[in-house]
């Protein structure tokens, strides 16, 4: 059977979306198959909370609608009298078949972390209107006609989008509670992260006298890194609430009353095979039942740690990505500047991750203040060609006008200096979407938070490219020239590079300072408090190295002392390798400093490890590199010290 438009476009979602859609629309489809004249059964209310959360913003349901026959009257879509039965049965059979299929298959996807449905909706919105869609008659001999290739009708993108835009924008103004960003402050360390903020200032100035950053820029990174460390936890299954075993999703269950009360209008049944028993996870959006809480998906991250940005003083907004992500960003005031920041990843100021590192086809994204509602697609795409061609939901002009209208709204009682600040930062950074950025480092990467098969259905591991060149080369500056010495070490812990020989100059991120990279990634382990690099699951053979170029400045290697280390379980492996020149040797990763003779009069290094080998579904954590726990001494985990002449 081929699939009409709509039914196409509604497979698309993961199977999880797709199961719960078409639950919804073969009820509607039956109760009119069953009861052809019971009018209730004919009609929709638009601002029905079932519909307006749980179908309108999932990509395809209210086209399938449509191609059922229904038709938009003022507050109801309602399936007219005359309309063709034939045609809605054809679409509930192949909406059906395609659930069969899916359930045979017994392909179990685990749902989207931040659905749009867990947003509540305002059943008086006033979404902007289109022509209806026409529905093909049924043909002169009683067969159904064929289905129209027409593109959808906007009238159905308009409003799921009207809808998207207006209940996100009323979401944010939760942030807002003194109250509740009290609670938010009681929970948080808050005087323990401002003082580190403040080390970091002072640390980053003593390097750089005419540093541009400000405290603030500090107690975002200390922030992120507290939220995803100490205080917040992922949750791809929960453990039976029986024998502590792991459990299955299986499903939704009906949420209760007082889930209801804190936004949980999704319940996932976490089903113990053992033990016959459903352990249920609410999927709340209230805020303050999270800092209770403290475990989600990116749906719940990026709620809750928004609210502590606003607790701490942070002017901070909520970013909604239609593929199915979101994330916050941070006012820097010193930078002048909005800060991506994502919590799940305890990522800061990397906006092209998701583009280059997850390769995600981005579409739209919408940034949520409690003042102002932007289109910040641009920032996170170096591909805006090819992102322009996939924003056929809504006409741009429309969408425009929407944003428009809502910001307008929401500004009124502004004072005139506050709607000039906000006009400004605007300009500021539609200027920055001009000209596409290219992607740094630490953008490079596959996804972290989640299991493998949810990042791998998601299609945000990124395995695709198989050797990613992040292209960060150790050259000497001005400072270790003169001192004839390049001495860099780095901290599984911190997470961080500290290039001892430039003033202690601190770079962020494992991956920050790498030269190439293949299929590895930083795992933290919080139940056993331990950090370390492995190769990403499903991959037989993971690689990284550092480059050193001596070349440009004029001089070569007089001595190297260098300190790798790494471990292996079961029959896991690491190789370490070194390349100066023509000359190459395997050193062992022992955790200790050791001198590497015959490298002298080299103009290069490279220090490249690989890691394979291991057993079971676990492999991959067999071979790992720069092994540390939390609560141990902090001791740099690689080390390389590099003593230089000049090039005769």
């Amino acid at each position: 059977m081929s699939l009409s438009p709509a039914v196409t476009t509604l497979c698309e979602n993961s199977t999880e979306v797709f199961l719960d859609a078409a639950k919804l629309l073969l009820t509607y489809a039956d109760n009119i198959l069953r009861y052809p004249n019971v009018e209730k059964y004919r009609s929709i209310r638009i601002g029905n909370p079932t519909f307006s959360t749980k179908l309108l913003p999932i990509k395809g349901a209210v086209e399938c609608l449509f191609e059922m026959g229904f038709e938009e009257a003022e507050t109801h879509l309602v399936f007219p009298k005359a309309a063709s039965v034939e045609q809605l049965r054809l679409v509930r059979e192949s909406i059906a078949a395609e659930r069969d299929e899916r359930l045979k298959g017994g392909c179990s996807v685990p749902p989207a972390a931040q659905q749009v449905a867990s947003v509540q909706q305002s059943p008086t919105a006033a979404v902007p209107t289109a022509a209806p869609a026409t529905t093909p008659p049924a043909g002169a001999s009683g067969q159904p006609a064929e289905f129209s290739a027409q593109q959808p009708s906007s009238l159905e993108s308009s409003m799921g989008f009207f809808l998207i835009l207006q209940s996100n924008f009323q979401h944010v103004l939760q942030y807002e509670s003194p109250e509740l960003q009290q609670k938010a402050r009681s929970v948080i360390p808050h005087q323990e992260l401002a003082d580190a903020a403040e080390r970091g200032l002072k640390q980053a100035r003593e390097a750089d006298p005419g540093c541009k950053l400000g405290a603030e820029d500090f107690l975002v990174l200390e922030l992120l890194r507290w939220f995803k460390l100490d205080f917040f936890s992922w949750v791809d299954s929960l453990p039976c609430s029986r024998c502590g075993g792991p459990t299955q999703n299986a499903g939704s269950l009906s949420p209760s009353s007082d889930d209801l009360h804190w936004g949980a209008q999704r319940v996932e049944n976490h089903f113990c095979q053992p033990c016959q028993l459903s352990t249920r996870f609410p999927r709340y959006n209230n805020p303050e039942k999270l800092l209770q809480t403290r475990r989600g998906r990116c749906g719940e991250w990026a709620n809750c740690f928004t609210l502590c940005c606003r607790a701490m003083g942070l002017e901070a907004r909520y970013i909604w990505d239609s593929t199915d992500h979101v994330w916050t960003e941070v006012y820097s005031t010193a930078q002048r500047r909005w800060l991506h920041c994502d919590s799940c990843e305890n990522t800061c100021d990397k906006p092209l991750l998701y583009e280059v590192g997850w390769g995600k086809k981005l579409a739209y994204i919408l940034a949520f203040s409690k003042d102002q509602v932007v289109d910040v697609t641009w920032r996170y795409s170096c591909k805006h060609t090819e992102v322009l061609s996939r924003r056929t939901r809504v006409q741009e002009a429309w969408l425009l006008h929407a944003i428009d209208g809502l910001n307008a709204s929401r500004q009124q009682p502004l004072s005139s200096d506050r709607k000039k600040e906000l006009t400004q930062r605007l300009l500021v950074e539609l200027v920055e979407f001009i000209s596409p950025k290219k992607p740094k480092p630490g953008e490079l990467g596959g996804r972290n938070s989640g299991s493998l098969a949810w990042r791998a259905a998601r299609g945000e591991t990124g395995a695709q490219a198989s050797t990613q060149a992040a292209g960060f080369v150790f050259s000497p500056t001005e400072t270790e020239k003169e001192n004839r010495l390049l001495h860099v070490r780095y901290s599984a812990t911190k997470d961080q590079y500290c290039r001892v020989s430039n003033s202690n100059e601190t770079i962020p991120r494992w991956d920050g300072c790498v030269w190439t990279t293949e299929s590895v990634f930083r795992k933290e382990e919080h139940d056993w408090n331990m950090v370390y690099i492995a190769r990403t699951e499903g991959s037989s053979v993971g690689r990284v190295s550092w480059k050193f170029d001596f070349a440009p400045a004029g001089m070569t290697i007089r001595s190297v002392s260098i300190k790798v280390s790494s471990e292996t379980f079961h029959s896991g492996k690491v190789r370490w390798h070194i390349q100066a020149g023509h000359k190459s040797q395997d050193v062992p990763g022992d955790g200790t400093l050791q001198e590497l003779p015959d490298l002298r009069g080299s103009s290069d290094l490279l220090v490249a490890a690989e890691l394979s080998g291991g057993d079971g579904d676990s492999s991959w954590q067999h071979a790992q590199l720069f092994r540390q726990s939390f609560k141990g001494e902090e001791e740099s985990s690689f080390e390389v010290i590099i003593s230089l002449q000049e090039d005769s």
